[in-house]
């Protein structure tokens, strides 16, 4: 991998460490190259989601309903969100988290700890998270250590809690409502993956008249064939 442009120190320090690019941007393979696809409807269920009940106690809580009612990869992925189950422990050398960066184009990549002992305003940046925003770009984030909460909304703006443990990448599309907060471990590493230089702006709600949103919408009628009224 790329030379570090900031030595790691310790794991549990809430810091950014960037990286220069794993591999640059290609949409070519041979035909022997193997492209990871996302995790199959069939294969065993790493990542746990589920809807949320309507309490406004701890966001760090759980929040099922009761009983509960989980959510399936396959409604996820009617969404838009993707998932992967990878190694985390040996995340420099990973062929596969390789090949899914060279061909969806993924040429940068930070780590990211988030914990409350050491991250400079805290309380404001998780609260900034967990305010609902859609990205003019896909969120892509990569547990490496630790464990947390992306809520994303559905068509019926019902919220859908995911929760990310180590190993788990998830892809959020742009124009999708979420927000993230960890649980009550209280720590998170992840790996953040971007198209070309990162661009982090989020755009609280409401946002209907933002391109990402519109194209978001667009994506989902004609995927799933029904009307899908703005919110």
């Amino acid at each position: 991998m790329g030379d570090r442009k900031k030595s790691r120190g310790n794991d549990k320090d809430c810091i950014v460490f960037k990286y220069s690019s794993l591999c640059e941007p290609s949409l070519t393979t041979s035909s022997s190259s193997i492209i990871p696809q996302p995790r199959s409807v069939s294969q065993p269920m790493a990542m746990e989601a589920w809807f949320m009940d309507d309490s406004v106690e701890d966001p760090r809580l759980p929040h099922h309903r009761h009983p509960k009612e989980l959510v399936s990869l396959e409604r996820l992925a009617e969404l838009g969100v993707l998932y992967w189950h990878l190694n985390p422990n040996d995340y420099e050398n990973d062929e596969e988290l390789r090949k899914i960066r060279e061909t969806r184009g993924y040429n940068y990549m930070d780590l990211l700890n988030i914990c409350p002992e050491k991250l400079e305003n805290y309380e404001e940046k998780l609260k900034n998270f967990y305010t609902e925003h859609i990205h003019g770009d896909e969120e892509i984030r990569y547990c490496l250590e630790g464990s947390g909460y992306f809520d994303v909304r559905d068509k019926e703006d019902r919220w859908i809690r995911i929760w990310i443990k180590a190993g788990d990448l998830i892809i959020l599309p742009a124009g999708i409502y979420h927000r993230f907060t960890l649980d009550t471990n209280d720590y998170i590493k992840l790996m953040r993956l971007f198209v070309g230089e990162p661009v982090w702006t989020a755009y609280n709600r409401p946002q209907e008249d933002h391109p990402a949103r519109k194209e978001y919408i667009n994506s989902l009628t004609q995927k799933l064939g029904v009307p899908l009224a703005a919110h």
